[in-house]
């Protein structure tokens, strides 16, 4: 390597993506043309990676933390010889392009398209995301490697994080969990640009960004110009590799790098150069005024990695049919679950509940459930943000995941929510686990951003939420989730089960585990509710579907269909009873489920709910949605009061006798 192909590259990695933002119109080329030589560096000299294979299971991961910079990805991806054409360049940011505004993790079946960008490994469009992703991608190497051996995982997470990321709530959350874990395979390169939208970062983000990582636990480089001393970066990194802890260098860089009037400042961050600045920048170093020019010498340097990524994974393939003949049992485990797939038999044999008056809360039936299936499932793992008590969420007969118990799948989150998110988000995006992370429902609001992201992205990841409805009683209106299960209901692509006994409960699990290609939130109690007896009611494998019929009861066609989901069920079962007795034909439906119930045939919903009948739905929460299902709807608008929670269920309406006087109401 010479320097002027140093530079000659460096310059190819800004002006292209220049030009793409260019020919969008639309973007931001100040995060690619300051942060080309951090990109460079990485690529060209760390990241073990095969272009032709994207999804090679010991593939170091590159995160571009700083979506808005997609640019930059999208250029290195198409130079180092991804599957990702200049064309696609061409129509960044247009009509199902594989180069979207921000980076995006999936399929995009929404669009009916099939194909996905490859060499993205997370969707990083809220700044913070890809940070809290990369910790728990390296918690998911961490702990791969311990089950499997190093031989078989071992590989770094790359991240590239701005000034944005760093300010983010998120990101302090995710770097304290990571400098307490040691993440050592954990690499971050800081754009230290000092740039912000609305002007320069002392407007509002002055604190002494090295001591604090420092105060985290984390190995701190600094890198004077990051924007030209590709020598220096490559150092940094390689002094990081050697230290146990995760790593942030600092990389100090000037946005919009060679734009003659807009490097530094902040009209190089969000929208594109214009022609004349553009031509300007390429006419001060020589360069073709051509769009999207790629020296041929160039490109083949890029496109070396190609057989540098070849290589690399035809010696880990030879380990790893080494690996097969010595340990084929652990080896073929290892295959089936980087392909996602859950072992022979784990939904058999499943925990069955007695009927009970008294019954159960379904978070102490979740936690029977959880460990029931974590023993069949070996990658199901996970922890609550420090509400493992209350959530229901210990695995038995393993350890914690703790910097020296890396085979642990107990985790520690701590009192960091929306940090947890992330990281779970981004052990489902590692792949090899199944991941799930629990709280309280009402703080569900502090991890909004990764619930949308999962969902966005078909990730499995499993959130647990407990503590739902005014049933969690004295603790008051801050802990009474009243809004929360419609606001999950809200985002697309998330499946929300909330169950009304202890064995729906198992099977709501079920239907989370089987659900591969999305999101799935449990909604549970705190308070015990009636386990039915299932020689009088349908089977709780109906709650697979989303919503079945418990039991008619009364002569004729039904007249009435009460319906509910989690504790209101033996509300509507009990007044079900009374009001048949009077006379009147009742069909009670359980309905744990919408999304469940809208992936059946028409068929099968018309048979639950018939035409014929008044609906009535009873839920402990807003009313917002049951309208598409129920003629009318005894729920709560409004927010709930400290009392015992039978109390308020008594004070707010939510007893058998209301939902009998509503039901006569309607009818």
């Amino acid at each position: 390597m010479t320097p002027t192909l140093t530079q000659k590259a460096l310059h190819t990695i800004r002006f292209l993506s220049a030009d793409t933002v260019q020919q969008a119109n639309s973007g931001h080329p100040g995060l690619p043309m300051g942060a080309a030589a951090i990109a460079y560096t990485i690529f060209t000299r760390h990241l073990r990676h095969n272009p032709r294979n994207p999804q090679w299971a010991n593939r170091d991961r590159f995160i571009l933390s700083g979506g808005h910079g997609s640019a930059l990805l999208y250029s290195m991806l198409h130079l180092t010889g991804y599957d990702l054409p200049l064309d696609e360049l061409k129509r960044f940011r247009q009509w199902k392009s594989l180069t979207p505004g921000h980076p995006e993790f999936g399929l995009r079946r929404e669009r009916s398209d099939e194909r996905w960008t490859p060499g993205v490994e997370t969707t990083t469009g809220p700044l913070g995301a890809g940070f809290s992703n990369g910790v728990g991608m390296a918690v998911a190497e961490a702990h791969l490697a311990a089950e499997f051996g190093s031989a078989i995982v071992d590989h770094y997470t790359y991240a590239l994080v701005t000034d944005g990321d760093l300010m983010e709530g998120v990101a302090a959350e995710a770097a304290s969990w990571a400098g307490h874990l040691s993440l050592g395979k954990l690499i971050y390169l800081y754009d230290d640009n000092r740039i912000s939208i609305d002007g320069s970062t002392d407007l509002s983000f002055t604190e002494d960004r090295a001591a604090r990582f420092a105060a985290y636990g984390w190995h701190i480089q600094t890198v004077e110009n990051g924007s030209t001393d590709v020598d220096a970066i490559d150092a940094a990194i390689t002094a990081a590799k050697a230290d146990p802890r995760p790593s942030l260098i600092l990389c100090r860089t000037v946005i919009g790098y060679g734009a003659p009037t807009r490097a530094g400042t902040s009209k190089a961050h969000g929208e594109p150069l214009g022609d004349a600045e553009l031509d300007a920048a390429k006419d001060a170093v020589g360069w073709p005024k051509e769009r999207f020019y790629i020296p041929e010498d160039v490109l083949a340097h890029f496109r070396e990695t190609v057989d540098r990524g070849r290589e690399t994974e035809s010696a880990w393939n030879k380990v790893f049919e080494q690996y097969k003949a010595k340990e084929p049992e652990k080896a073929a485990a290892f295959e089936r679950r980087m392909n996602g797939e859950l072992p022979e038999g784990w939904d058999t044999d499943l925990p069955v509940f007695p009927a009970d008056p008294k019954g159960l809360a379904t978070r102490a039936a979740s936690g029977k459930a959880l460990n029931h299936f974590a023993g069949k499932i070996p990658e199901l793992l996970g922890g609550s943000a420090d509400l493992a008590p209350s959530n229901n969420t210990k695995l038995d007969g393993t350890p914690a995941f703790q910097k020296n118990s890396p085979e642990g799948r107990n985790f520690h989150f701590g009192v960091r929510e929306h940090g947890m998110g992330g990281a779970v988000n981004g052990m489902a995006y590692h792949g090899g686990l199944r991941p799930f992370g629990a709280t309280f429902l009402v703080f569900a609001d502090y991890m909004r951003a990764p619930l949308r992201l999962s969902a966005l992205s078909h990730l499995p990841s499993i959130w647990v939420f407990t503590h739902d409805s005014i049933g969690v009683g004295e603790d008051g209106p801050t802990h009474q989730p009243i809004e929360h299960v419609a606001s999950l209901r809200a985002i697309p692509n998330l499946t929300v089960i909330r169950p009304g006994d202890a064995n729906e409960t198992v099977y709501a699990w079920k239907s989370a585990l089987a659900n591969t290609h999305g999101p799935t939130a449990l909604v549970l109690t705190r308070q015990n509710l009636p386990t039915l007896d299932r020689t009088l009611y349908a089977d709780a494998s109906g709650a697979e579907k989303g919503a079945y019929v418990l039991a008619q009861v009364g002569e004729g066609e039904p007249q009435l269909v009460l319906m509910a989901s989690g504790s209101e069920l033996s509300l509507v079962v009990d007044a079900g009873m009374r009001l048949a007795a009077e006379g009147v034909c009742v069909r009670l439906v359980s309905f744990p489920s919408w999304e469940l119930f809208e992936k059946q045939d028409d068929g099968y919903r018309a048979e639950v709910l018939p035409a014929g009948a008044k609906k009535l739905a009873v839920e402990a929460g807003i009313r917002q949605g049951w309208e598409r299902y129920a003629d009318a709807v005894l729920s709560i608008d409004h927010y709930g009061a400290s009392a015992p929670g039978n109390v308020l269920f008594k004070e707010f309406g939510f007893t058998v006798e209301n939902v009998i006087k509503q039901a006569r109401k309607l009818l």
